[in-house]
């Protein structure tokens, strides 16, 4: 059983900062992908940032220069750096991980949502 459990949303102005933080607990061998998601009310589900294990980052365009992705493996955590907020920013944040567990099987995680809202 894996567990991610997420934490610093909140609501914050116009041009603010936010830090979300995710941790992954559990029988957990290895993490090849940790991420953020994001859903805005009447939106689907869209990608948000990733961090794989080799190092690879990837953003979607909309938060490029904006948001910063960071993990700390030996943690199993993941944090998303948010800065210069925008209202379109509002939404419900998820975590997500590429989880191989103690037992060998491969599966993708999510954490509960924490919300986001951006407004003056």
């Amino acid at each position: 059983q894996v567990q991610l459990v997420e934490s610093g949303g909140g609501l914050v102005q116009p041009g603010g900062s936010l830090r979300l933080s995710c941790v992954a607990s559990g029988s957990i061998f290895s993490i090849n992908v940790m991420g953020w998601y994001r859903q805005a009310p009447g939106k689907e589900r869209e990608l948000v940032a990733t961090s794989k294990i080799d190092g690879t980052i990837n953003y979607v365009e909309s938060v490029k220069g904006r948001f910063t992705i960071a993990r700390d493996n030996r943690k199993n955590s993941v944090y998303l750096h948010m800065n210069n907020l925008k209202p379109e920013d509002t939404a419900v944040y998820y975590c997500n991980a590429d989880v191989v567990t103690g037992d060998w099987i491969r599966g993708a995680y999510w954490g509960q949502g924490t919300q986001v809202t951006v407004s003056a």
